[in-house]
């Protein structure tokens, strides 16, 4: 049973990584420009837009190495 909740953390943290990954802006844009992200915007909204999808892919990379290691430790 723990193992079934491990692989579901481990497959949602890392499609969860993927999306938002892609939804950060590099240096030529990403997919945020395309949902509603411009270089327009205020400097201000766009960087606590940043920071956020930093957070959130911190989280999900932490969640998705900790599900690793007790998938790893489990087997």
């Amino acid at each position: 049973m723990l193992t079934v909740v491990l692989v579901v953390v481990q497959v949602v943290s890392a499609i969860g990584m993927v999306v938002f990954v892609l939804l950060h802006s590099g240096k030529g844009g990403g997919l945020s420009d395309l949902m509603g992200g411009s270089s327009l915007s205020s400097a201000a909204s766009s960087s606590v837009a940043e920071r956020n999808l930093d957070h959130i892919t911190i989280v999900l990379a932490l969640a998705f190495a900790l599900s690793s290691i007790a998938l790893g430790l489990r087997l």
